[in-house]
């Protein structure tokens, strides 16, 4: 790999040198409520990069005004090749749209035969995912709980917490690449709801079928 080819992954937001990607290499995170030390590239993502995907278009149209940040991402870019493992940290921010929690946008890996590994280091959600083969599931995100995104289902981090980020470490193949588009017409099958019992999965009344059309 050439040295201007790794460089091409670094962003205008990166804090290392390109001779420190070349190598080996370890970073520090200074505790589990904050980013990492170092890192490539930081991603906000606000309200108004999630339109359609909450189910109560009134709400979202009420705070869409104020454009709220939902989360973030800091990557630790590497090539986007098979053998290389791609990583950071995700948080999302504590919030409701409605009866909804804040999210994260969800995706597909564009190679769908590849995996993913969460390792949740703050907070408290639940991590949605699905496949095209009409399979649903749902597992807790707490301290200290690891989970494993099996191939070819999208995935979905939700923070269900009151007041604290939820804040996840994750891992995946370099070559994955990522498939927003599908979920961004399609939405995700199920929603999880806050209730008496703290939340609730149902079905989400806004979710298309391959084929159909809003």
């Amino acid at each position: 790999m050439k040295g201007n080819d790794m460089e091409a992954n670094l962003t205008p937001n990166s804090n290392r040198t390109i001779a420190s990607v070349m190598r080996p290499f370890g970073f520090d995170l200074t505790g589990p409520c904050a980013p990492p030390v170092t890192f490539d590239d930081h991603i906000e993502r606000r309200l108004s990069a999630l339109r359609g995907q909450f189910s109560d278009q009134e709400a979202y149209a009420r705070l869409l005004v104020s454009d709220p940040l939902i989360y973030e991402v800091y990557e630790m870019r590497r090539p986007e090749v098979a053998g290389e493992l791609l990583h950071g940290i995700s948080i999302v921010h504590p919030g409701m749209v409605g009866e909804e929690f804040y999210m994260t946008k969800g995706h597909f890996h564009s190679v769908r035969a590849t995996a993913e590994i969460y390792y949740c280091l703050r907070g408290h959600g639940t991590l949605l995912m699905e496949n095209e083969a009409g399979d649903w599931a749902a597992e807790t995100l707490s301290p200290g709980r690891v989970l494993y995104v099996s191939p070819g289902w999208a995935h979905r981090s939700i923070n269900t917490g009151d007041a604290e980020d939820l804040v996840t470490f994750f891992v995946y193949p370099g070559h994955a690449g990522h498939d927003y588009a599908t979920i961004e017409e399609h939405g995700f099958r199920k929603l999880v709801l806050a209730s008496g019992r703290g939340f609730e999965i149902v079905d989400n009344p806004r979710w298309l079928a391959a084929g159909e059309e809003r």
